[in-house]
């Protein structure tokens, strides 16, 4: 394939990961009320007696309600974007390799909703409480759903991105692109890279940085482990193990011409 090619199938792809999105998104808008709910429960059971969420201005309720219908339509589209994506890398690999392409779309989003469930259940008990622990007497908690709702769903989506690790791991040792050798020596820079991504996508306190960059460097461990396990065959290897098979059926056929020579004799 050129490049035109090229360019016009990842315009396709890129139109039907849009397509998909809005689907969703007009799905997840007929249930925004208690998809609502369910974001705002973390942060309501920590707020002490007396805090209350707060709206300050009009429309700020509506856009709060597409932006959530936005992300859960993200999410529940993410099968058919996974695989729109895994669907125009299939190209450059093997033919064995692209029977996968199916399962591994499919693993992507169970991966992608694992990282928002983990963020959910795991992550915000411990934010939350840590940060509402700084509200005094004088000093009383009282969030703007907007700020909240963004900063949640940023965390959920960032989550959701960075568990995709161990996958992109398994493609790109299979095409020979990294190995785990190369990732183990690259361990140092990697934490480092790590911790600035976790700034970068987390909000600007120490805690949501931990809370997403420790995840993180366990990803990248049982990425070193996926990339050994699963990674493309050394090519030095592979010809050392033709040329011994190759030696092997040729003393086999040596073998054989000696024993029927001494037979005839």
């Amino acid at each position: 394939m050129g490049l035109m090619d090229h360019l016009g199938e990842l315009r396709m792809r890129l139109v039907r990961c849009c397509i998909a999105v809005i689907v969703g998104f007009f799905a997840c808008w007929a249930v925004v009320d208690p998809i609502f709910d369910v974001l705002v429960n973390p942060l309501l059971a920590v707020l002490p007696k007396g805090s209350h969420a707060i709206y300050t201005t009009l429309p700020e309720g509506f856009f709060t309600r597409m932006h959530i219908a936005f992300v859960a339509g993200v999410f529940v589209s993410s099968p058919v974007i996974f695989y729109q994506i895994w669907s125009f890398i299939a190209p450059g690999l093997y033919e064995e390799e692209k029977k996968y392409i199916i399962p591994i779309a499919i693993m992507s989003a169970l991966f992608f909703i694992c990282g928002g469930a983990f963020c959910y259940f795991v992550v915000f008990p411990y934010a939350f409480s840590f940060f509402v622990s700084f509200a005094t007497e004088e000093i009383v908690a009282m969030p703007k759903v907007s700020d909240y709702l963004s900063f949640v769903l940023k965390l959920i989506l960032a989550f959701g991105i960075i568990f995709e690790m161990p996958l992109f791991a398994f493609f790109l040792a299979r095409m020979g692109v990294v190995t785990a050798a190369m990732m183990r020596q690259a361990r140092r820079y990697a934490i480092l890279g790590i911790f600035i991504v976790a700034a970068i996508l987390t909000p600007p306190d120490v805690v949501s940085q931990l809370l997403m960059a420790c995840p993180m460097l366990i990803l990248y461990e049982i990425s070193i482990w996926v990339a050994a396990a699963f990674g493309r065959k050394p090519k030095t290897e592979k010809d050392a193990d033709d040329g011994g098979q190759e030696k092997t059926d040729a003393d086999a056929a040596s073998d054989a011409k000696t024993a029927n020579a001494s037979e005839k004799a």
